[in-house]
């Protein structure tokens, strides 16, 4: 019982391995579905086994560790695209194309949907309308270390290119990150859900090797995957007539991205939005270091010059990303998430859908960065706390009267939600 949701996604990654393995070439739009299953499949199997490796590791590295593997499936395909347009220019619109995608995928539609799904709960518990959900004090460095990277974001669009210095840089910083994490000194048992917490309940000696094997088997299957499921993106858009930039934007992400989300709604389901939304938060810091500063170093190694370049879509692409990152930063820096901020991010998120080409892009990051702007100023007193988190040695300091007030989940008016400290902390 405890092996069999993973043993159903192995045997449904399957085919993807044998047709990899047996040199078959199937129509362009079989293999995005074969190769797109095994991607998803193994990205659930990469996500229960990094779960239930928090039972071993322990603290704020723990659920840094999380968010990295959570993502990686998507990473395999971003990388390989950068990897490729270093021989082969015509791949270099993609690269960016995953990026932006999954950026604003996981921020307008994962922010959202776990943030109101969370308040949604809460209301029903306390019988009245809970009109915000709170975080803990230790998610400032998290916010922190997001808000450092969203502005360096703002380099991007403004040089037209993605250097190699400044990759490098992120890379730099994503170790920081993991390095703040890991002596955070903070531990405390997961709260595992699903398959991952049959797997962390099992003997120690049974359940480190059966992690390790998941591990292995779900990453040789996207390793496998992650070439031919690129390719097919782009050749069932030639065959389907559909604009191939737009499948690279939007499906891949979808694709590899879904079991992150997926458990992110349940720790919301299960009334732990807060930690719901930390799990999303530290997923937005991977993306912001270390997926776009890996973008030039695989471009370098392909063969590329020491800078990516972006053409016009792609700047506008990165800015409308960029302002829709600092938009969610302002609206988290008193940290709480008020309940009209569920429905706008997600409607700003929608509506690029139906206003698309330059005029929309452009206009929609004004939108956002209007908002931003006005939302910052009002929470201007936390702007530099938050700034200078990162770098405090200090978990228990803040900067405010509010976050030295405790809020208690079930006690006071019932207007707000809160968390326990978070582990990842």
């Amino acid at each position: 019982m405890t092996l069999r949701p993973a043993l159903v996604c192995l045997t449904v990654a399957l085919p993807a391995v044998l047709v990899r393995l047996t040199g078959i070439h199937p129509a362009a739009p079989i293999a995005l579905i074969v190769y797109g299953a095994g991607v998803v499949a193994a990205s659930f199997v990469l996500a229960w086994a990094a779960e239930a490796a928090e039972v071993d590791i322990s603290g704020g590295l723990a659920t840094a560790l999380l968010a990295l593997i959570a993502v990686l499936p998507e990473y395999a395909v971003d990388l390989y695209f950068a990897h490729t347009a270093g021989s082969d220019p015509a791949y270099t619109a993609y690269a960016a194309a995953n990026m932006t995608g999954s950026n604003r995928l996981l921020l307008g539609l994962g922010w959202s949907m776990v943030a109101g799904l969370a308040l949604l709960i809460a209301s029903r518990r306390a019988g009245r309308p809970v009109r915000e959900l709170v975080l803990d004090t230790g998610y400032r460095r998290e916010l922190g270390f997001l808000a450092i990277a969203a502005g360096v974001a703002f380099v991007m669009p403004l040089t037209g290119q993605i250097h190699l210095l400044l990759g490098i840089g992120l890379l730099g910083f994503f170790g920081f990150y993991l390095w703040r994490a890991a002596v955070s000194g903070n531990h405390s048992e997961p709260d595992l859900v699903g398959p991952a917490a049959r797997i962390g309940a099992l003997p120690t000696h049974q359940r480190r090797p059966l992690v390790v094997a998941l591990f292995v088997a779900a990453g040789l299957i996207i390793l496998a995957s992650a070439e031919p499921f690129a390719e097919s993106l782009v050749a069932s858009g030639q065959t389907l007539g559909i604009d191939q930039f737009l499948l690279v934007q939007w499906l891949a992400p979808l694709a590899s991205e879904s079991p992150e989300l997926i458990v992110a709604v349940l720790f919301a389901l299960r009334g732990r939005g807060a930690a719901a939304l930390g799990l999303l938060i530290s997923a937005k810091v991977n993306q912001w270091t270390l997926l776009v500063g890996s973008l030039p170093v695989a471009y370098a190694i392909g063969g590329g010059s020491t800078a990516l370049p972006l053409d016009g879509r792609q700047v506008e692409e990165v800015l409308l990303t960029a302002t829709q990152t600092a938009l969610g930063v302002a609206v988290l820096l008193s940290l709480r998430f008020p309940r009209w901020a569920a429905p706008a991010l997600f409607g700003l998120f929608a509506v690029q859908f139906a206003i698309p080409g330059q005029h929309g892009r452009l206009m929609l990051s004004l939108v956002y960065a209007v908002l931003a702007a006005a939302v910052l100023f009002r929470h201007r007193d936390w702007i530099l706390p938050t700034l200078a988190a990162p770098f405090r040695s200090g978990r228990d300091e803040v900067s405010s009267p509010a976050e030295r007030e405790p809020v208690l989940a079930g006690h006071g008016d019932g207007r707000t939600a809160s968390a326990p400290p978070p582990r990842s902390r």
